[in-house]
């Protein structure tokens, strides 16, 4: 058995055959005797001639490969409730394999189920109406749905990811997000795989209750064990002996629910900045060294600097892609990005963004472990009083660097509309300053990044919770809260849908144990 590397142009499919000649190459045998080869990770490579670079696995006679599977569900329908509270990727998949463990999950979910979420977030789009409980945060599938799908964790430091991607498969995604280093399913095809989740676990037995904000999480002892009580809004109130949250980095009134009953939280260092939009074409020409033809992917980027010993970085990098409102409550501004599966919008966008630690904002230490989330929070009003309404303040990236006003702003796919604004002086100082810095840096590793044909707008600011619930490293419980399990990112430990899905499904594990 051996693994091996192979390259092909672009725009060439290798056919069974060759990739056959080329693991018996690699195993010393005729192709004949090649019992089985698999491909493992699919790249692209622009350094040179423009090629896919194909990682194999091949086995000759007498050896076989390891086939991922997953495992199989059972019919919980009488198994004991295990409550999650969220139905984002670390919810969904918590349940999944809650199914697996033999436990049923109740899935208590604040927003809407995905179909009637979208209505809610044409309102958003078309005429700024924000509902605070379904949008492109909140809602079946979490803030992952609306806001592009790309997959980009590879790491199995912290669980098997094969699980994950696997599973997505299973529910409609596209096989190829087994292979590509950088794999997408796209906001248009997300929503039926979610509502497929759904599916699946309520037909073994689990339950989805839409339109159920918890307000309120209390621990029961009747003498002979714990348990717990989650109240919602609405008055219903579940119990179990298990809870597994699954909030979101949205959920800022778990963090406080957390805070008055005094239960343990951490501050956690976030990133804010901005919402970068380039012309596509541009980012194709630069990152294809001008060899760019149409039936290409559109091009991506990363990039990252050290500035005043913090990061300034690309974030949710999104390929022919959109821009679209992000806030969860009236009188805030935020924007993420997002991308279809054919990533066919004439524009390219990303955050940039700064690493931001308590000790950049001490002016909000009155405010205790929740002075990050609250200064989030303000910048984010600031830029809803500049405007007025949903319309993003945004300047042109060079004008911004030098402090000059921008004379006119380019055309935007951000739907709600742009407004002109000194961001200069609407970020805070040291943002600004670290991102001016940062910008004239990423045009040294990407010619022709830093242009006044870049649209900068504000503001970039959920880039992950700024806050962490501390659990207990075996249980995964909070510590003295035994059977109280926060997952995910709103539990700060984890940052997109792979690994939010792989925290929860190491929540319902830790539920089973």
């Amino acid at each position: 058995m051996k693994e091996f590397e192979i390259a092909f142009p672009i725009g060439v499919t290798p056919s069974p055959e060759e990739l056959r000649k080329a693991a018996g190459r690699a195993l010393g045998v005729k192709p004949d005797k090649v019992a089985d080869l698999s491909i493992i990770r699919r790249s692209l490579d622009a350094r040179g001639e423009i090629l896919y670079r194909y990682r194999i696995s091949a086995a000759a006679q007498g050896e076989t490969l390891e086939k991922y599977q997953v495992d199989e569900y059972r019919d919980v329908s009488r198994s004991e409730p295990v409550i999650v509270v969220g139905a984002g990727p670390a919810g969904m998949f918590a349940s999944l394999r809650l199914l697996m463990e033999g436990r049923k999950p109740v899935v208590l979910e604040r927003g809407k189920d995905v179909h009637m979420r979208k209505a809610d977030i044409a309102a958003i789009n078309r005429r700024q109406i924000a509902c605070t409980e379904s949008n492109y945060c909140f809602g079946e599938g979490g803030a992952g749905t609306f806001s592009d799908g790309k997959l980009f964790t590879r790491s199995n430091k912290r669980g098997d990811i094969r699980e994950v991607l696997h599973q997505l498969v299973r529910f409609g995604a596209d096989p190829s997000i087994l292979v590509d280093a950088h794999p997408h399913i796209g906001s248009d095809r997300l929503p039926r795989i979610v509502e497929n989740i759904r599916h699946c676990i309520e037909e073994y037995g689990g339950e989805y209750h839409f339109s159920e904000k918890v307000i309120d999480i209390v621990q029961v002892d009747d003498g002979r064990r714990k348990s717990w009580k989650v109240i919602c809004e609405g008055g219903a109130v579940y119990c179990a002996s298990s809870v597994i949250l699954a909030t979101g980095h949205s959920s800022r009134e778990i963090y406080r629910l957390f805070a008055s009953k005094g239960w343990p939280l951490e501050a956690k260092g976030f990133a804010l900045g901005v919402r970068a939009e380039h012309p596509q074409s541009l980012i194709n020409r630069i990152q294809y060294h001008g060899k760019y033809q149409p039936w290409m992917p559109a091009a991506e980027y990363s990039l990252v600097e050290q500035v005043e010993g913090r990061g300034v970085f690309s974030f949710c990098m999104c390929p022919g892609g959109i821009l679209v409102p992000s806030c969860t409550a009236p009188g805030e501004v935020v924007l993420n990005g997002m991308s279809n599966s054919q990533r066919n919008s004439q524009w390219a966008n990303a955050g940039i963004v700064c690493s931001v630690e308590p000790s950049d904002v001490g002016e909000y230490d009155r405010y205790g472990v929740l002075g990050l989330m609250e200064f989030q929070s303000a910048v984010e009003r600031r830029m809803f009083e500049f405007s007025s309404s949903l319309k993003a303040p945004s300047q042109r990236m060079l004008d911004f660097c030098r402090k000059k006003d921008s004379a006119g702003l380019p055309a935007s796919s951000y739907q709600p509309g742009t407004v002109n604004a000194p961001l200069y002086e609407l970020l805070p100082p040291f943002i600004f300053e670290r991102l001016r810095v940062g910008f004239a840096a990423f045009d040294r590793k990407m010619k022709g990044y830093y242009t006044n044909d870049a649209l900068l707008l504000a503001t970039e600011s959920r880039t992950s919770s700024p806050v962490r619930i501390p659990r207990n490293p075996e249980t995964m419980s909070v510590e003295g809260l035994e059977g109280l399990i926060p997952c995910g990112e709103g539990a700060g430990y984890a940052g997109g849908i792979v690994s939010s899905a792989v925290d929860g499904i190491l929540a319902a594990l830790a539920v089973s144990r």
